[in-house]
């Protein structure tokens, strides 16, 4: 990365926010204001703040990756109502940015991140076919990422006792549903279509990602246990959380990607 940049958010307000606000009501329901900090530990504090505001900049990438996908679906000339329905997935993640990002500034604001504009997501070859650039897209967006966040996100908003984060993360959880079981929906469109090649591709483009979630998880393993106070802000204590990601890694990613015909082998099934 040549230079970084921080990564901040504003809304353009007016009739533009107007508009936003009508199509997604539902942020400006939630009970903000009722998050009361000053009986939690500061330091419990500064890692929430760090935590959503991290949520916010990976919602945000998430947001690329579902735009990028978009265009490769329409280019790939996918079906005209599976496009349509995979048009509300960079809406949700917007949506999804505000609502972290809100979290953050409900605990005293956020924390600096300083990222790569250029670098926010991993692009299809170009060298591919349209057909495998969206494939290649699907699979690791969507049936990677997004089906292993659903079991995560659902698991994180039980924990939360605080009716603010509840709420939030149930909001995610609503949208993430759609999310999570479209990239299978693709893929039973898809596969026919497909070479034994091709799929071993994909199998693999899998691999990679769910080999940088496996390091992710032993950089959360390493990490010292959280207070009881952080169950407030929506935290899942280490153990229980990595317990949850594995089974989810193995039922709502692997078992269903081999099941298409995708050979997985980062994670046993």
């Amino acid at each position: 990365m040549a230079e970084g940049q921080l990564f901040e958010l504003e809304l353009f307000g007016e009739g533009v926010e107007r508009r936003y606000r009508k199509m997604r009501p539902e942020v400006e329901e939630m009970p903000w204001g009722t998050l009361d900090t000053s009986t939690l530990a500061p330091s419990a504090v500064i890692a929430a703040r760090k935590a959503w505001t991290g949520a916010a900049y990976q919602e945000h990438r998430t947001g690329i990756a579902c735009a990028a996908t978009l265009r490769a679906l329409i280019e790939a000339r996918a079906p005209l109502d599976l496009v349509a329905v995979a048009t509300r997935f960079p809406l949700d993640e917007m949506v999804h940015v505000e609502l972290c990002a809100r979290m953050a500034m409900e605990l005293g604001g956020g924390t600096e991140i300083v990222h790569d504009p250029d670098a926010m997501i991993v692009d299809a070859e170009k060298e591919l076919t349209p057909l495998m650039r969206a494939a290649d897209l699907v699979v690791r967006v969507f049936c990677v990422g997004e089906a292993l966040s659903i079991p995560l996100l659902r698991g994180t908003r039980n924990a939360a006792q605080h009716p603010l984060p509840k709420a939030v993360l149930a909001r995610i959880v609503k949208d993430e549903a759609a999310h999570g079981i479209f990239g299978f929906t693709f893929l039973d469109w898809a596969v026919p279509e497909l070479s034994e090649a091709d799929r071993i591709y994909l199998g693999g483009r899998a691999d990679r990602v769910i080999q940088v979630i496996h390091r992710q998880w032993e950089k959360i393993a390493a990490r010292p246990s959280r207070s009881s106070g952080g169950d407030a802000l929506a935290w899942m204590q280490t153990d229980e959380y990595l317990a949850l990601a594995d089974k989810a890694m193995r039922e709502n990613v692997v078992r269903p990607l081999l099941a298409r015909g995708i050979p997985v082998a980062a994670h046993p099934a």
